[in-house]
This record gives C-alpha cells, structure tokens and sequence, in this order.
C-alpha cells in the first residue's frame, strides 16, 4: 500500500529563507534536509543517497551528515552499508509528547476507552491534509506500522480525519481536499471530492465519522474530532475488524463512547 508508513503533507516544507527573513539560520534548516531524506525509505542510505533526496550537494551533505553522526542523531547500519536515524532522535519524540497538553488530558480517556471496548485505540494529531499517530493502544490483530508512534494517515480517507475536517467550512474543507494527493487505498476508497465532501458533512451532522473497508480491507473505524476554540487539533480513532463486528454494531456501541471521549477530553484542555 502505497505511503501507509507516512502520508503525504500538503504543504510542502521550505528549507530556504523568505525573502527578509534575516533570522532563519540556513544551516539548521539543512540538517532538517538531511533527516527528512529518510521520510519515505525502507533502507539505510548512503551519502550520495542522502545527498539527492536531500537536494544537497555532496560535499555540504557530507558535513551534515557526519556532525550528525557525531551528535548520534545518525547512525550506521549494522552492515555498514549505510546512515540510518540515530537513537537520540527519541528523546525528542518523548519531548513532544510529554509536553503536548492534548496528550497528557487524552491518556487516561484513552485507557478508559480501550477497557471498555478491547479494540484498537489511536490518539492523532491533526496536521492539514494528514494526521500524525501521538498515542495508540492495540489489538490483537495489528502490524508492525499500526503499532508505531509518528505513523501519519490521509485525513480524507479516515475516519478521524473525516472527523476533524468536519469542523472546518465546507471552503476550508474543499481547500485541504484539492490539496491532498487522493490516493486509491483499497477498492472502496473514495477519492472524488465531491463525494468526500458529503461524507465530511454527514460526520458533522453525526458528531463522528464511520468508514468501512476504505483505508484497510477488512476494517470497521469510528473517528471523533478534539478541537481547540473551534479549530481540530487531533482525533479519536476506534478501529475493528469486520470479521468480529457488522458496521452498524460497531457503530451503535461504539459511536456514543468516542463522542463521550472527546467531550471529557476537550473540557480538560
């Protein structure tokens, strides 16, 4: 499945200064150049690697890469076949989530829910046209990718993500859609955006989203929308297989407890 590991962003990120920006330090933006590089590889690179996926020229992209090194924020593989992102990298993972307010109120909700239900529970932040995993309870069922912190999913074809562009003008939501790359994740997956519009204003008028077999074959999602003054920063998924639940059972049970966590959630903040 083409970018399940990361969704695409729709905006594209700029590592060169705006025009009378004299604050923007370029030599930080190009080691941020140099760790983006392995957004989307399955394999350790080597510097000339990193230096293309960067747009780096070699030799700037070689002192990068080894103060990097240096600092352990890149690494050697095992066989030495090449860089891979260092271990220290993690503790600033542990910063952004220890210290995000959303997800110190959504942890003990979550734990709650997940007692209650027994099904898969995700925390997302919401970023545009994407939503980025910050905390996530599992199942039995689940893959490797699924059980990872910082997995990033289309906002369009989620439940979560249906959820939290509900709470944006149909304009805005239009806007985020014509952005995003609409990508066929299974048969069912709509990608017209027409279509998609309808489905982000049902889970308005619902107060949640539900979709069956879009984004993974064989899943059952309900997503619910945490919103600051209005505005979404992150949602409630609740995800079950279709071999275990029909649509409108997990609807039914499971509906009215994500709405509720939301509501607990959102008057923590």
């Amino acid at each position: 499945m083409k970018s399940i590991v990361r969704a695409t962003p729709g905006k594209e990120l700029k590592f060169e200064a705006d025009e009378g920006d004299a604050l923007f330090v370029r030599s930080a933006a190009r080691s941020m150049q140099v760790l983006a590089a392995f957004h989307g590889v399955s394999q350790p690179l080597s510097l000339g690697d990193i230096a293309r996926l960067s747009g780096l020229d070699r030799s700037a992209a070689q002192r990068i890469v080894h103060t990097l090194s240096k600092l352990d924020y890149l690494r050697r593989s095992s066989d030495d076949r090449g860089y891979l992102p260092g271990i220290r990298l993690l503790d600033h993972t542990l910063d952004v989530l220890r210290l995000d307010p959303l997800v110190q109120k959504a942890t003990p909700v979550l734990l709650e829910l997940r007692r209650t239900l027994r099904e898969r529970i995700d925390l997302s932040l919401f970023d545009d046209t994407r939503l980025i995993y910050a905390f996530r309870i599992q199942s039995k069922r689940e893959t490797f990718y699924a059980t990872l912190v910082g997995h990033s999913v289309p906002a369009y074809a989620t439940a979560g993500g249906r959820a939290a562009l509900s709470l944006l003008s149909d304009g805005a939501v239009r806007e985020v859609l014509e952005r995003s790359e609409l990508l066929q994740y299974t048969s069912d997956t709509r990608t017209d955006v027409d279509d998609i519009l309808v489905q982000v204003q049902r889970a308005r008028s619902k107060g949640y989203a539900l979709i069956v077999d879009e984004f993974l074959r064989g899943e059952v999602a309900i997503g619910t929308a945490i919103a600051r003054d209005g505005v979404p920063i992150g949602a409630i998924h609740v995800a079950g297989s279709l071999s275990e639940w029909s649509p409108d059972e997990f609807e039914q049970q499971v509906a009215p407890l994500a709405m509720e966590a939301a509501r607990a959630i959102m008057a923590s903040l």
